[in-house]
Order: C-alpha cells, then structure tokens, then sequence
C-alpha cells in the first residue's frame, strides 16, 4: 500500500484564500495526496490572555496574544467548501483539523469530510476525541507530547465512541471498550496514529524514528510521521521505516509572515519530498530475496565458471595448478571446483578456456 503524503497547508495561507487557493495548486503539482488545513474558531480554542509557544514568539513576535494570531488566521467557513471544490478539481483530498467541536461539526456534517486529522493538542481532548468517534468517521492522530498510556487513553476513547455511540462515557466504559473484539476491530479499521515531535522545527536529535515501531508494535494499528524538522531527510528515514502516512508543513514562501512558514518546505522541497518517498516506498519491494529481472542478465557477466588456467591436454588430471575460476558465469559453476580436482580432462583445452564437466 502507497504511502499516503499529506501537504500540511495549517494556517500558512496567513488568512487569505487567494494564498490557501495556491497552496492546494501546489500541493496537487507536488504529487502529494492531500492537502490538509486547520478549522478552528479563536474564540473557542484559546483564552483571550493563553501565551504563545516560544516559536510562535520567534516567528511572530511577543505585541500580540496567542488569541489575537490565531483571529487573524481564522479560515471562513465559505472558504473552506471553496477549497474543498478546488481539490475536487484538481484531483487531490482535502483534509482539515478541528480544534473545537464546532469545527468539527462543519467538516463531518457540512463539508461531509469522512476523515479527521486530530492534532497532537487533541490527545487528552477526551470531549473532542469522543465526539469525532461518535461521527464514524476515520481518525488520524498525531501523538506528538504523549506517553504511550495517554495514546492508549485516547484509542480507549476513540473505540468506546465508535462502538458504543448511545452509552454513558467513562473512564471505565472507555477501557472496556479498548479490551472487546468489536473495538479493537473498530480501530484497526478506523485509525492511524501518527508519530510527532511537537517543536517547529523539531530537532534531529529528539525525532526519535523508532517511536513508530512502538506504537505499532502496542496497539497493532497503521502508524505514520507528521515531520517537523528541517528538510526531507527525515520523512525519507519515516518512509523506509514502513511508515503509512507522512504529513509535512509546505508554504509558497519560507520568508512569509506566520507562525509556520520557516518550519516549512516551499513547493519544489514537497514536490522532492513526495518524489523521494516514492522512490524509497519502491526500492523497499517485496523482502522476497531473489533476483530481481534487471539482475538475471548481469549474474552471467559477473559471476564466474571454471576456466583452464594453463594449457591442459586430453587426459591430464585437473589440480588448482591448472584450474581457476573467471569471468563470465556462463560455464562451469565454481561450487564444482572440488568435485572436478583429480580428475582427468576430457579433452584439450587452451589457456582461458572454459571447462565442461
């Protein structure tokens, strides 16, 4: 199954839909399969006095609250079904993460999104986690923050909301629900869990890649890399790594004003991005060992058959001092080098001729 590459677009339209309307023509141009936003309301995210994260003080500077950025970067709901149209057009999915359960609402009963891509923030949300489940729709969630029992609290939340859409939540109910068949299954067929360093950019040194392989390993579910570093290197590290999704943060200009953009790939990055994925996810193949075709015609050139070292004439007998193995691999296999020692040669050979058994 292809890697599902997801253009994280965020808020690095910085308002505008004119810019959000370029960021998708990108992402499409790139190759990538989705092209992912945020919907949320300012006034129901956050507090009016709730501080920046130390990077968005660095990409936007400490005059203005949190509250006051995230109202400038607000999306319109009319612009959100004019984006989804232009995907339609261009032929590339559109996706977009809810903060509130208003917004939620919109993507799933509005635009009738039948994916959710919940951010890290979102992982002890049990509210938000809940009602998303309750849409029966399928959920990606990024774990960045988290230990690996606040993932399992949230997949409990997640199961119990998807099997158990009319009963009373709880603590209780949602591990009950986690343990049975039926939420188990819903999961698996509902859930992917991305891996996530929640810095921007994040550092090399705490990626730590072989989280995947953890959560795959504890909940047997599909898992991804939503990738904060510089660069590609590291989405090309997650791919190799059998990672199922890979979501990255592009902009039309790294140089943008915004809380995003410098942690950013521009376009011509993605579009190496999602050409590098391809390129690993089809180098990975099979794990069949084999030769593959290009090879069968090489094997004969570069291996090697038993040759005649020396003159050799008819009834000698054949010792290392007049046999040798060489290119091409076309004749006598080298495996039967000692079953031929002490035997007599069938016929003359010259010197670099190829033996017969």
């Amino acid at each position: 199954m292809s890697v599902y590459i997801i253009a994280e677009a965020g808020v690095n339209h910085n308002g505008s839909l004119d810019t959000a309307l370029q960021l998708v023509d990108a992402a499409a141009d790139a190759g990538a399969d989705a092209v992912k936003f945020q919907t949320f309301s300012a006034d129901l995210l956050v507090r009016r006095n709730a501080p920046k994260a130390e990077y968005q003080k660095q990409t936007t500077g400490t005059d203005e609250s949190q509250y006051e950025m995230l109202r400038r970067l607000e999306l319109p709901r009319a612009a959100h079904e004019t984006l989804l149209e232009r995907c339609s057009a261009r032929g590339i999915d559109f996706l977009s993460t809810p903060f509130d359960e208003e917004s939620l609402d919109f993507l799933t009963d509005g635009l009738g999104l039948k994916t959710i891509k919940l951010g890290s923030g979102e992982v002890t949300n049990g509210p938000l986690l809940l009602r998303t489940a309750r849409k029966g729709v399928d959920v990606i969630l990024s774990t960045g923050m988290s230990t690996l029992g606040e993932v399992e609290t949230a997949l409990a939340c997640l199961s119990f909301g998807y099997v158990a859409p009319n009963e009373s939540p709880s603590l209780d109910a949602f591990l009950s629900a986690f343990v049975s068949q039926e939420g188990q299954d819903a999961l698996r067929k509902r859930v992917t869990l991305l891996h996530c360093t929640t810095e921007y950019p994040a550092p090399f040194s705490e990626v730590n890649l072989r989280s995947m392989r953890t959560l795959r390993d504890a909940f047997n579910l599909p898992v991804g890399y939503s990738d904060h570093t510089e660069g590609i290197a590291v989405s090309i590290a997650a791919a190799a790594l059998g990672a199922s999704v890979i979501e990255k943060h592009f902009t039309l200009d790294r140089s943008l004003p915004g809380p995003d953009h410098k942690a950013s790939l521009e376009p011509d990055q993605l579009a190496e991005l999602v050409r590098s994925v391809r390129r690993t996810e089809a180098a990975l193949g099979s794990g069949v060992k084999t030769p593959s075709p290009s090879e069968l015609e090489n094997r004969k050139i570069v291996r090697k058959s038993l040759t005649a070292k020396c003159a050799i004439i008819q009834g000698e007998r054949l010792s290392p001092e007049n046999v040798t193995c060489k290119r091409p691999g076309s004749g006598v296999s080298p495996f039967s080098f000692w079953s031929l020692l002490g035997r007599t040669a069938i016929r003359e050979y010259a010197e670099d001729e190829a033996l017969e058994e």
